[in-house]
């Protein structure tokens, strides 16, 4: 069995960092969602969101609800297609009524939020928001900045806590920059 750490150039963010992070976005989640009427559903992009989700979801103090959905728009495991198709949807009978907050573990061109945003919308949704772990704003190739957002981080490919490449090292406890030979 592989050492995946020895994989890892670098730790971008470790898990005190990641700490913070959840704790903050939480914070102004639950800030924005304080309220009688306000009952979120956090919709988990799967599968990288979900480690971030279930630490999200444990550090808010506003009732909320999950779900998830399941998108892909790589055409291989480093390169997005440019095309997002759904392989899971969101099947809720109370959509025109409901508040979403889409999750995502990371936010390179925009794609795949700025369409499931649309999409949500059109089916029906309240209201959505989205709220990314991190965030790479120059890679964007669509104009789309999420209403939440953990920490911008350069363009390099990262891995661990939840995030992967080719499924490998999502149960990395921190986020690092994986070597460019393990590529």
């Amino acid at each position: 069995m592989a050492n995946w750490n020895d994989h890892v150039d670098h730790v971008l963010i470790d898990e005190a960092e990641l700490r913070e992070i959840v704790s903050r976005l939480a914070a102004q989640i639950d800030s924005d969602y304080s309220g009688e009427d306000k009952n979120p559903i956090l919709v988990g992009v799967l599968k990288g969101s979900v480690t971030f989700m279930t630490d999200l979801m444990r550090a808010m103090k506003c009732p909320a609800q999950i779900d998830f959905m399941r998108v892909s728009s790589y055409g291989n495991s480093t390169v997005a297609s440019g095309n997002v198709n759904i392989i899971l949807d969101l099947n809720r009978p109370n959509l025109p009524n409901e508040d979403i907050i889409v999750v995502e573990d990371i936010v390179d061109s925009g794609r795949t939020l700025k369409y499931l945003v649309s999409y949500l919308l059109n089916k029906g949704a309240r209201s959505v928001r989205t709220v990314t772990l991190l965030d790479k704003p120059e890679r964007r190739e669509v104009d789309f900045t999420p209403e939440y957002i953990g920490k911008e981080i350069p363009n390099a490919f990262v891995i661990g806590y939840g995030l992967d490449y080719a499924e490998k090292y999502r149960t990395l406890p921190y986020v690092g920059v994986i070597r460019s030979d393990k590529i």
